[in-house]
């Protein structure tokens, strides 16, 4: 099992399907934003910037995943988007679940940092304009936030298998 996923992380193919994935994603969310007039608050832009490192990831892995170091670089920027869009979409849950409590707050202005203004940059993709507490769209009952929570928690499943399954046949074997 193991050489089969091995086999997958070392293949173009399997980059560029999680990057095409996350482009698709991206491309939802800006029908939302502009298709259906559903403004992003500063959870769904920083949820919104996870999904683009997963994009690069993909995008780095697939060019490079026959370069080690390309490779790892694709496996820690997808690693550390999957896990942080996780964090955020968990905390924007919390949020909109407790949308009365005076502890759940959300900023106006991303708290991106003064080298990647990207708010300032490409407003029409980072500016924040909702509310984290408003729910204004569900499916199934469940919430966009509490969906992204499947999505990233999918991404970081994979993320896991694969990485354990390339690093575990690297053990077994010596060669790159």
């Amino acid at each position: 099992m193991f050489n089969t996923l091995n086999r997958w992380v070392m293949s173009s193919k399997s980059w560029w399907l999680l990057a095409l994935s996350a482009i698709t994603l991206e491309m939802a969310a800006l029908y939302f934003q502009y298709g259906m007039g559903l403004e992003p608050c500063i959870m769904c832009i920083y949820q919104r910037v996870a999904i683009f490192g997963i994009a690069f990831a993909g995008i780095i892995g697939a060019l490079g995943n026959r370069l080690v170091l390309l490779r790892l670089a694709g496996f820690a920027i997808w690693g550390v988007s999957a896990i942080w869009g996780l964090i955020i979409a968990l905390e924007h849950v919390e949020m909109q679940t407790n949308a009365n409590s005076l502890f759940f707050s959300c900023d106006i202005v991303p708290n991106f940092p003064q080298w990647l203004p990207l708010h300032q940059w490409v407003p029409a993709i980072f500016e924040a304009t909702g509310d984290c507490g408003e729910i204004s769209w569900s499916l199934l009952g469940y919430s966009m936030p509490q969906w992204m929570v499947v999505v990233y928690g999918v991404y970081s499943a994979l993320f896991v298998v694969f990485l354990c399954s390339h690093v575990l046949n690297k053990l077994g074997r010596n060669d790159t």
